[in-house]
């Protein structure tokens, strides 16, 4: 296989990532032992909010008042497509039980009982992620589910944020972004249960709070900046796939996007088209999709469609896009990807605000081990097991003999005493010391 760089990134995926995490560290540590005074600080000093944290139901009813009927009704067709896509993943989630020996194992799956949800809102206000974390964490049964979300100053969250957040089922509202929103949740404070689990994406400090707290709870998955790769054959349209490319440039200045093809007049028009769609776009999204496609952007010319997909499996993108013929080849190869998209006719954005399938995915390779948000990650598969008393003999035998090959002499004690109380035979000779 052969592969030919038509432009190589100038810099890989980083951040200053020791100061972010003394900056978090210290600033999570104010929060677990100031509480909410420091909270409401840390909410007046970085987002100039001294209004309410919680959100009330009049504050959520006016929300909705104050938006157009044709936004809504937006927002309703995507929370309906992503709830129906969470409940057939419901339905891939099976308790089990199976006769091993005389008796029975088996395994439930548990919700989490309280979830936070992170919903950014400093440049952009992200309704989308609302509806894709709120409606799994409700699809999959969470018992108590707390939003937050930055506040804009003299405003709180905005208002099509709100709505989204009422009409996927959160159970409270918090007027807090940033670290303050995340250790809030964390720590149960304003009266609310501590979050089981801390889902949603997040700028840099929201991820690295979330890093630290992993452990004490749980979390979706350690997130980076967003990444994307479209594949191209010759049969792709030069300026679909460079619209696609810019779209998700637009993200952030160290948002990768990669291209790889087969058609080398496909990569030199998309490279030639891609700067005027940049410049044409608003501020600050030109800005930062300019950064990021000068300094992270790769074009990647291959001598086969295998070649691409090979590529795709070692990048192992956020995003991929085949925009190339025979695309149920191409579902069957791949194997590394957060979510995958066949053909022209859909778009990574369509999988961001509306599709159905969750947008809260693995970053900076780490679809090579993991997948996105689901109604699994809100679930404990948890295991359960009971025996009869023939079974137990014929287990604490083997039992017994292993732990006392590993030197674990009190667990095999504990099966000596049920290999006593329930014998047939004589028990082993070491089991005289438990009949004593």
């Amino acid at each position: 296989m052969t592969v030919t760089h038509l432009k190589t990134a100038k810099r890989h995926a980083e951040s200053d990532q020791a100061d972010t995490r003394a900056a978090v560290s210290a600033m999570l540590a104010e929060i677990k032992s100031g509480g909410e005074p420091r909270v409401e600080a840390y909410a007046r000093d970085l987002d100039h909010w001294d209004g309410p944290v919680l959100v009330d139901a009049e504050t959520r009813r006016a929300a909705a008042d104050r938006l157009p009927e044709s936004l809504k009704e937006d927002i309703r067709f995507a929370h309906a497509n992503i709830r129906r896509f969470a409940e057939a993943q419901m339905r891939t989630v099976q308790d089990c039980e199976v006769e091993i020996l005389p008796g029975i194992a088996g395994q439930r799956q548990i919700p989490v009982s309280a979830a936070g949800c992170y919903v950014p809102g400093g440049r952009y206000s992200h309704i989308a992620s609302a509806l894709m974390t709120i409606t799994t964490a409700k699809v999959a049964g969470v018992g108590h589910i707390t939003a937050c979300s930055p506040t804009r100053p003299g405003e709180g969250i905005p208002a099509a944020i709100l709505f989204a957040m009422d009409l996927c089922g959160a159970d409270a509202i918090l007027n807090l972004g940033g670290v303050q929103g995340v250790a809030a949740m964390a720590d149960g404070l304003y009266g609310l249960p501590r979050a089981d689990i801390l889902v949603g994406p997040g700028n840099q400090y929201v991820a690295e709070a979330k890093r630290i707290l992993f452990g004490e709870i749980g979390i979706d998955m350690f997130a980076g900046p967003t990444d994307s790769m479209v594949l191209a054959d010759e049969t792709a349209d030069p300026e679909i796939v460079a619209i696609d490319l810019v779209s998700q440039a637009e993200h952030g200045w160290n948002s990768p996007v990669w291209l790889a093809t087969t058609d080398r007049a496909l990569a030199e028009k998309v490279m030639e088209i891609v700067p005027g769609l940049i410049d044409a776009l608003p501020e600050p999204n030109a800005s930062s999709a300019r950064a990021a496609w000068a300094d992270f952007a790769e074009v990647m010319l291959c001598d086969s469609r295998e070649a691409m997909a090979q590529i795709a499996d070692d990048y192992a993108p956020e995003h991929l896009h085949v925009q190339a013929a025979d695309l149920d080849w191409w579902l069957n190869r791949l194997r590394a990807y957060g979510s995958l998209f066949l053909g022209e006719e859909t778009t990574v954005a369509y999988g961001d605000k509306a599709s159905g399938p969750n947008h809260v995915l693995p970053t900076s390779g780490a679809a090579r081990y993991t997948g996105g948000l689901s109604v699994h990650k809100f679930m404990k598969t948890v295991t359960w097991q009971r025996a009869d008393r023939a079974a137990s003999r014929r287990l604490g035998g083997a039992t017994a003999r292993i732990s006392r090959v590993e030197g674990m002499e009190g667990h095999a004690r504990a099966a000596d005493i049920r290999l006593i109380r329930y014998a047939v035979t004589e028990p082993s000779p070491a089991s005289a010391k438990v009949a004593g």
